[in-house]
């Protein structure tokens, strides 16, 4: 087989996949909307079940609704028959996966979950199928051919699962309000974690926070800023607010006279500072904008703490 026919089979495999969610988006469940209602409004959490290919998906949409504020577990068909089933309560809403329609290890779930009058969002292919007839709620996938060349490995009702599961995660989230905010609570590792944190998590401040005064001699404000390390002295007026700041680049573009200046004479009048609750990821945008290294951190005008392009770069925020 050749690289071309390689290539060619991978194409034709996404181009029947795109057109499946194309198909999906077109013809979304009438029913969507209600069971995203229904899930808002329950006060239990989400119990996905699905067995084979439908159980690794469902694991995922468990995951995706879980961190995106609908509490949800994934509970295995099988080990429900054993005795999971006690993981599932009378609050909670049911859903589960199945293309065809017709797997049997869903059975005992099914008669639970109509035994206890758990509501149940059947996700499958099949609209006049088992699991569709007994669901409250149906969310049936439109008839497209599976993509393996002999139509049988799920691939096209896979892709479409998993993006219907995405949609009701995104739904849930607009309906709930989910913030970046809440997200981050949720997130507080890893990339994700730090692209969310807030520039008061990062920033040094207290006895850390270089202050001079506009009075103040360039050769104490040198010792001030070199004890501090951030290559950065805030300037401050008697009440406290922010006048302007001393950098390194002040030093050096002020090195005639230096020591016999105020820091008043040598800093920057109009520096470029930053909100406690900004973005750290927004912070490493504004750095990267105008070329420096360390940021003031403000409130009302009132310097608050300092931020370092090295504190950004150590907590993973790039």
């Amino acid at each position: 087989m050749t690289d071309e026919n390689i290539i060619a089979a991978a194409r034709q495999l996404l181009t029947t996949e795109a057109d499946a969610l194309a198909a999906l988006s077109r013809t979304l469940p009438d029913d969507f909307a209600a069971a995203v209602t229904a899930i808002k409004a329950s006060e239990g959490q989400v119990v996905v079940a699905g067995v084979g290919k439908s159980g690794h998906i469902g694991r995922k949409i468990a995951a995706t609704l879980a961190s995106t504020g609908t509490p949800a577990i994934f509970v295995h068909p099988t080990e429900a028959s054993h005795g999971d089933l006690g993981m599932i309560r009378a609050q909670d809403i049911c859903l589960l996966i199945s293309n065809s329609g017709e797997t049997s290890e869903l059975g005992d779930l099914l008669a639970y979950c109509r035994r206890f009058d758990i509501p149940m969002i059947g996700l499958s292919s099949r609209p006049d199928s088992t699991l569709m007839q007994a669901a409250t709620y149906r969310l049936t996938l439109p008839q497209m051919p599976e993509a393996c060349p002999m139509g049988l490995a799920p691939t096209t009702s896979t892709t479409m699962t998993l993006a219907l599961g995405d949609a009701l995660a995104v739904a849930l989230m607009e309906v709930r309000g989910f913030t970046a905010e809440i997200f981050s609570v949720f997130h507080p590792g890893g990339k994700l974690g730090a692209q969310l944190a807030r520039v008061r998590q990062l920033m040094h401040d207290g006895e850390d926070l270089p202050v001079v005064s506009a009075q103040t001699p360039m050769s104490d404000a040198l010792i001030e800023m070199t004890s501090k390390g951030f290559g950065v002295a805030a300037v401050v007026a008697p009440d406290g607010s922010l006048t302007g700041v001393v950098t390194d680049g002040d030093l050096r573009r002020n090195m005639d006279g230096l020591l016999d200046r105020k820091a008043g004479d040598v800093a920057t009048k109009s520096p470029v500072t930053v909100a406690p609750d900004m973005l750290a990821a927004e912070a490493m945008a504004i750095l990267q904008k105008h070329r420096i290294s360390a940021l003031i951190v403000t409130d009302g005008g009132t310097p608050l703490g300092v931020l370092h392009l090295h504190d950004l770069l150590r907590a993973g925020v790039a």
